[in-house]
């Protein structure tokens, strides 16, 4: 069962700033394969942890690569069941084939407060 995946991008690039990313990237999981599937214009979306998640939701991407999130916005993005996986960097494509071969496993690079410092993974 394939995967959807998108990533914050900039040019060819992780775009390290999730709020502010031009666009996301979709990618298709399958094994340890991406494929590209289309690219996500968040144009009037910046910063609008409702609107990215349903518009994630709607395109059935189910995890998020990026690079630094804000508390917030994970938050969002874990109420409507999708979920984060941060710290990573480098050219969009690299980023989804690292992801595909297990290579990108959360940093946890942002904490929000209300989940103290556990060193437990929750996974769906």
């Amino acid at each position: 069962m394939a995967k959807k995946i998108a990533i914050p991008t900039n040019g060819e690039d992780l775009d390290p700033h999730f709020g502010r990313a031009a666009g996301f990237t979709v990618f298709e999981i399958e094994g340890n394969e991406a494929r590209f599937v289309e690219l996500l214009s968040s144009t009037g979306l910046q910063h609008q942890h409702a609107g990215l998640a349903n518009m994630f939701k709607s395109k059935g991407v189910e995890v998020l690569v990026c690079g630094g999130i804000g508390g917030g916005m994970i938050n969002g993005l874990h109420a409507v069941g999708l979920e984060v996986v941060s710290g990573a960097s480098g050219k969009v494509a690299d980023v989804a084939k690292r992801y595909a071969s297990g290579q990108i496993v959360s940093t946890n690079v942002v904490c929000s407060h209300d989940h103290g410092h556990e060193h437990g993974h929750h996974h769906h």
